[in-house]
């Protein structure tokens, strides 16, 4: 009986582990999630007084996080990360960050991110797709 029960235990872990990966897919959309996880790879680029990043073969890990409307996002490379930041739907599949102005823009929808942020004297910058 106890047998039965080990095996009965591994095959439910095993198919729930399945399941959870067979549900991540690139199709998921940011917008449209409680909760987004997703890697958009590309050029990515980071300034400060003293460090000076900047790769064609980056990527940055997005996360929505439990709020709803906060992402983070973790980029590779050494670049510091962002989190945080508030964002807006604009139209059906893209979000846009709150308080978007001329020096400090982010955009993320399904298939793009394009990231210029500025603050306290450095920048971040994403030009990636997924």
């Amino acid at each position: 009986m106890k047998k039965a029960i080990k095996i009965l235990g591994i095959f439910m872990l095993v198919l729930v582990t399945a399941m959870s990966f067979s549900s991540c897919s690139d199709d998921d959309d940011p917008t449209n999630n409680d909760f987004f996880a997703g890697t958009y790879k590309g050029t990515v680029s980071y300034k400060d007084g003293s460090t000076d990043i900047n790769t064609d073969n980056g990527s940055v890990f997005v996360t929505k996080i439990a709020s709803g409307t906060k992402y983070n996002f973790a980029f590779s490379n050494s670049i510091p990360d962002l989190n945080g930041i508030e964002f807006n739907q604009e139209g059906d599949h893209t979000l846009v960050m709150i308080g978007s102005n001329g020096t400090s823009y982010i955009r993320i929808d399904n298939n793009e991110l394009k990231i210029l942020y500025i603050k306290d004297g450095k920048t971040w910058t994403a030009n990636c797709t997924r």
